[in-house]
């Protein structure tokens, strides 16, 4: 008890500090050395700021003092925080270890004792002008030189780098800085490649421990690039990084990439980060906010004019100053106009909750597939432990790496909880599933497009075939080419009776992406499925996301290029839901049916449903009565 009431006021304490121009959250920008070292010119400075500053409302700046071996001299620091601190704008610094970005990104070699002498010389250099900075993503090590090679041994490459980065960490960074400056904080900013951290020497088991705090990735970009970042990622980081260490999250971090394909794109990186309650948000970089400039002909996608959340046409009106008006220039006044709209009720939603997850440390399997599954409206909440409060606990193929995975999963049927697992998972560790249920996947494929009263999929989706032993394991949605009136039909969803709970095997097609291309009949089993310890559920297609939070508030929002309608799925004591934007009251729609799969699912339960439409790329924000 005293645990969670220490954590509840650190948060609260958080939420306080962290106010500025805006109710419940801070803004700030990060700027590069490259544009630090400009600072030197205070007339560059004070045009350049004024692009930023006539364009939205920064609480703090944070300035790098070294890039690719560029190390800011004190003179430029000192100049630089003394024009912000006049101007009453915070200022903390910032660090990004790198030799050569242009280079493969090229890290420090965290062995070779040249390298060693430099990184801790920089963290002293930096401790001196700052009580707080940040590590940017690149406090990890790509290399493999001869002295690393050597060092490394017989270890693995994960192995040997998680090891390593926490002690320089310690001995390289923390301490020589706060030998230095005692006060100062040291934040570590980790990206959004969460999965495949330790192979680089990122360790979440140990980093939000030995730092101060962290802060978040969460620029998504485009999600076809060579990351593969869903959209909804912008939200989950937040939410895992968040349970690694309560309240020692202090923000995410956006930057331009993405703004290619729309506004709208950048917009919804910065609101998907606010919905997962960040205290603070950081725009990389000073750079892009004064150089990326405004064009209608890129940035203006085709579904405006339909009034979406984002209003390209509203966000080019003039902006009215303290000097007048200044017409918008840069993605700088995308910025102001997401972040002036979010702060009217981002401060009225509660902490957020959702399907609880488990992800063990340092683990691989089913990569970033918690992102797909948000993308189709099933609200994840990433866990590093294995969660023993909750009715049902999604498993993906990371679990594997918790070699005691079998009994937990036992503990929790057998108090009457459901575990729900990845036809992956389950071809991972065939051998241990079996003293539950003896189901095999792995080797042969099934081509389906028909999923029976689930409705047809728009084409060809490729899945492993998922094997059982007959009226020991129940088949309750199936797929087919084609299913009615076929000849052979695929699992996607199994339950398997075991003690007082279920085990069930979600299918999961090759590509995660396809998905996407699944029927609304099959995602909604799935959410039905996932959805025993939450109040709300939805039943839409695919790129229609959820987000619930403790106090009965939630958002409803569409990634698609055109309307969509929404059936908002409440348990029975909900009578009306109201939109908290515009304060229309939403009735309940008339008593229907349940669904075939609801039927043959014993899990089913009483509930109401309520209709909604959004518009292309928006979101609504309800709270239920």
């Amino acid at each position: 008890m005293k645990r969670t009431c220490y954590v509840f006021l650190l948060l609260a304490v958080s939420a306080v500090s962290f106010a500025g121009n805006y109710k419940s959250f801070k803004v700030s920008v990060y700027t590069r050395a490259y544009e630090v070292e400009k600072m030197r010119d205070l007339h560059w400075l004070d045009s350049t700021w004024a692009i930023i500053s006539n364009q939205f409302k920064v609480d703090k700046i944070y300035l790098e003092t070294h890039r690719d071996l560029l190390i800011v001299p004190d003179a430029t620091l000192e100049q630089a925080k003394k024009f912000f601190l006049d101007r009453g704008i915070e200022v903390g610094g910032g660090i990004t270890y790198t030799i050569n970005e242009t280079n493969s990104f090229e890290t420090f070699c965290y062995s070779d004792p040249e390298h060693r002498k430099m990184v801790r010389e920089i963290a002293e250099h930096t401790a001196k002008h700052f009580d707080d900075f940040i590590l940017d993503d690149f406090f990890f090590t790509s290399c493999k030189s001869d002295i690393e090679i050597k060092a490394k041994g017989t270890q693995s490459w994960t192995e040997y780098r998680t090891k390593l980065m926490t002690e320089a960490g310690q001995e390289l960074v923390i301490k020589p800085a706060k030998k230095i400056n005692p006060k100062v904080k040291i934040i570590i900013k980790y990206p959004n490649w969460y999965d495949h951290f330790q192979g680089l020497g990122f360790n979440l088991n140990t980093g939000p421990q030995i730092f101060d705090a962290v802060w978040s990735g969460t620029e998504t970009r485009d999600p076809a690039t060579a990351q593969h970042l869903q959209n909804y990622l912008s939200y989950n980081i937040i939410r895992y990084f968040d349970n690694l260490r309560p309240g020692h999250n202090l923000g995410g971090w956006v930057d331009a990439g993405g703004s290619n394909l729309g506004m709208d794109r950048y917009a919804e990186q910065l609101w998907l980060t606010m919905f997962a309650k960040a205290p603070e948000i950081a725009l990389f970089a000073y750079n892009q906010l004064i150089g990326v400039a405004l064009s209608p002909e890129t940035h203006r996608t085709p579904w405006q004019g339909q009034g979406t959340s984002f209003d390209y046409d509203e966000m080019m009106k003039p902006v009215k100053t303290a000097h007048g008006e200044v017409v918008p220039t840069t993605l700088a006044r995308v910025a102001g106009v997401t972040f002036d709209k979010i702060d009217g009720f981002v401060h009225k939603l509660g902490k957020p909750v959702g399907i609880k997850s488990y992800k063990p440390f340092h683990s691989l399997g089913d990569d970033f597939l918690q992102n797909y599954f948000g993308m189709i409206g099933l609200p994840m909440d990433m866990y590093p432990e294995f969660p023993a409060d909750q009715q049902v606990v999604l498993l993906t193929e990371q679990a594997k790496y918790d070699a005691d995975i079998i009994s937990k999963i036992k503990k929790q049927l057998q108090k009457g909880g459901d575990v729900v697992i990845t036809s992956s998972l389950l071809e991972a560790i065939p051998e241990k599933i079996a003293d539950i249920a003896e189901l095999r996947a792995g080797g042969l494929k099934a081509l389906v497009n028909d999923f029976g009263s689930a409705g047809m999929a728009d084409k060809d989706i490729l899945i492993p075939q998922v094997r059982y032993q007959t009226n020991d394991v129940w088949d309750i949605l199936s797929a087919g080419r084609p299913l009615t009136k076929g000849t052979s039909g695929y699992p996607m969803l199994l339950r398997a009776p075991y003690s007082k709970g279920n085990l069930f095997v979600m299918t999961i097609p090759d590509d995660f992406g396809n998905l996407y291309d699944l029927p609304e009949g099959v995602l909604n089993a799935f959410r039905q499925v996932l959805s025993k310890d939450l109040d709300i559920r939805i039943e839409a297609p695919a790129k229609v996301g959820l987000f619930l939070y403790d106090n009965g508030t939630f958002i409803v929002e569409s990634f698609l290029d055109e309307p969509v309608t929404v059936r908002v799925i409440t348990r029975k004591d909900v009578a009306t839901i109201s939109d908290m934007l515009d304060g229309s009251v939403i009735e309940k729609l008339p008593e229907e049916r349940n669904a075939s799969f609801s039927r043959r699912y014993q899990g089913a339960e009483e509930t109401n449903a309520f209709r909604v439409t959004l518009r292309p790329h928006s979101y609504k924000i309800f709270a239920k009565y």
